[in-house]
């Protein structure tokens, strides 16, 4: 009977254990608590963040001239539809490419196969600057190509058609010009050149000096004919030694530092000065320029831009600079033609293809030749445009060998002038 007689228990008494849980649980859920909010505000922050960036990320490309370098960027990942290549850039904008993708696709294709350590192509449409290829290729290094087109390397024989272009305009020489030297064609020798005064000297004119490459001549019209302020005002025209050359181009400066001696001129006017460099983009505008009776056009890649379905407006065909007078790009002209009939490529267009060129129209070109070391190996160059008397197609080549030799520039340059001329294109 003692549990009915026991005192009666309050409320409290009866449930003081789950009460004392409770408080443990609220003790522990309220820091949890504040933790938790504190995490996901941070999650909020850092979602809005990582949004934030999102949409930096896909800000609407420039449609300025510094389309050209983005456009440049995308043409690994392009898309070949029909007659054109079409790149779609990170914000979704749709760029169809001046690229030509028969031509693009016969030069790579041709690197593929070959594998040089390195090389890269580019060709121009005179009258309007549009680039119709940008191909390159290194069996040495894979991301080599990426920027190639706008590094500078020894321009080689090619700154012949500068000296050249500066001699024609100054009227120190024509086309006919005979000059006499002593030494053989390819020498490196400048002070071995001076005819001597006895007689029985080397001669040969200007024009067949051009096809074949001739080192004393154009060496000794630099210094003897030009001068030093004559050649570095003509540079300076062709575009060497300015920063801001080419509007949205990321090329490197073309450098033609100031000759200070004789020797120095010598090696400057025929090319063998290592410091006269050239970005091959900038190369094929002045080959381009040439070929266009002496104006540059500034470079374009895109024919056409358009965004969620509408048409954008994108940069004009437009006039850079008048480099050299129509007069002196036609005689200029009338050298480079003995380049592939009888001077240094002539080789390059024995093939069928080659024959049939040659025989359709006259291609106006010069070859170079110089060993470098960044990369290191033998550097060949090739420039051209054709059809000689209406250009439609101005290019440049650079192949880089090693000891072996793989290819030349000159026979990357006939196959892709064949692969444009076929079928009539």
């Amino acid at each position: 009977m003692k549990h009915l007689t026991r005192p009666q228990k309050n409320f409290f008494q009866r449930h003081w254990k789950g009460a004392a849980l409770c408080t443990a649980l609220a003790l522990l859920l309220i820091p949890l608590s504040v933790l938790l909010v504190r995490k996901g505000a941070q999650a909020i922050s850092v979602w809005q963040d990582s949004r934030q960036q999102a949409v930096q990320k896909v800000r609407p490309i420039s449609l300025g001239d510094d389309l050209f370098a983005t456009a440049s960027s995308l043409i690994p990942t392009a898309v070949s539809n029909g007659e054109l290549l079409t790149a779609t850039a990170p914000d979704g904008t749709t760029l169809n490419l001046s690229i030509n993708p028969a031509l693009q696709h016969r030069v790579q294709g041709y690197l593929e196969q070959t594998r040089p350590p390195y090389a890269i192509f580019i060709a121009v449409e005179p009258a309007t600057g549009r680039v119709l290829s940008l191909a390159g290729y290194s069996a040495t290094d894979p991301t080599w190509q990426q920027q190639a087109a706008y590094q500078v390397y020894p321009m080689a024989s090619l700154f012949k058609m500068i000296t050249a272009a500066a001699a024609l305009e100054n009227r120190k020489i024509n086309p006919a010009t005979v000059l006499e030297f002593r030494g053989r064609l390819v020498s490196e020798t400048p002070k071995n050149w001076d005819p001597n005064p006895r007689g029985r000297n080397n001669k040969m004119d200007v024009t067949e000096a051009m096809g074949k490459s001739v080192n004393p001549i154009y060496g000794m019209i630099a210094s003897d004919l030009l001068g030093r302020e004559q050649l570095k005002q003509t540079c300076e025209r062709f575009g060497f030694n300015r920063s801001l050359l080419l509007p949205g181009v990321p090329a490197v400066p073309s450098a033609a530092p100031a000759a200070e001696s004789t020797h120095d001129l010598r090696l400057q006017g025929c090319g063998l000065d290592h410091d006269l460099q050239v970005s091959p983009i900038h190369a094929a505008l002045i080959t381009a320029a040439i070929a266009n009776r002496g104006t540059m056009m500034v470079p374009r890649l895109v024919d056409q831009a358009a965004r969620d379905g509408k048409e954008l407006k994108v940069p004009a065909t437009r006039e850079l600079e008048r480099v050299i007078s129509p007069e002196t790009a036609n005689s200029l002209t009338h050298m480079l033609l003995t380049t592939v009939t009888s001077g240094t490529s002539r080789k390059a267009f024995r093939t069928p293809e080659g024959r049939r060129l040659t025989s359709d129209m006259k291609i106006a070109a010069k070859t170079g030749s110089i060993d470098g070391d960044n990369p290191k190996g033998h550097y060949s160059w090739f420039a051209a445009y054709a059809p000689a008397d209406q250009p439609r197609i101005a290019l440049v080549a650079l192949v880089i060998n090693g000891d072996k030799w793989k290819i030349k520039a000159s026979q990357l340059g006939e196959q892709a002038l064949a692969e444009f001329f076929r079928q009539g294109r």
